[in-house]
């Protein structure tokens, strides 16, 4: 009786540990983040959830607007426009993205080294925090620069086409 238990439970354990994602399996480049957060941050992604403030109140992200400019029917000087916006808002996610890994990388060093004091810590985390509010920035920027680009009826149009079937 107490085989077959133990071997269903083996069976259940092998299954469920050759299910792990490649992100529970791969290790990030950096300790103190998921591969996930590395790799958004590496690519110039991170931060999306910082645009809630913005898309709740009407100021889409110009990504998301690109992806729908034929729906849209954006003019020539709109695709231009809102371009410029999210190539701007790209170009600063990467540097800052950068950023926030090296300072990422230098907390955990310091903390593993045990060579931080106060001053450093005070230091580092002021940094991040000023990290955080630039790609911030950089991201309300770009999406009040995107809704300056649309009409009204455009913006009714792309929130609707948003909105799942």
């Amino acid at each position: 009786m107490i085989r077959p238990l133990f071997l269903a439970a083996f069976l259940l354990v092998s299954v469920k540990a050759n299910s792990q994602s490649v992100d529970t399996v791969k290790k990030s480049p950096v300790r103190t983040l998921t591969l996930q957060q590395y790799n958004a941050y590496l690519k110039g992604e991170g931060g999306s959830e910082m645009a809630m403030v913005a898309e709740i109140n009407h100021y889409p992200m110009p990504d998301k607007v690109l992806k729908l400019k034929k729906e849209l029917d954006l003019s020539p000087i709109q695709i231009k426009n809102i371009e410029a916006a999210n190539n701007y808002m790209r170009r600063r996610r990467l540097q800052i993205g950068g950023s926030i890994i090296s300072t990422e990388k230098a907390l955990d060093s310091l903390f593993r080294t045990n060579k931080m004091d106060d001053g450093k810590l005070i230091f580092y985390t002021n940094r991040y925090g000023l990290y955080q509010g630039e790609l911030k920035n950089a991201i309300l920027q770009a999406c009040f620069a995107t809704e300056k680009q649309l009409t009204p009826q455009q913006i009714k149009r792309f929130e609707a086409l948003q909105k799942p079937n």
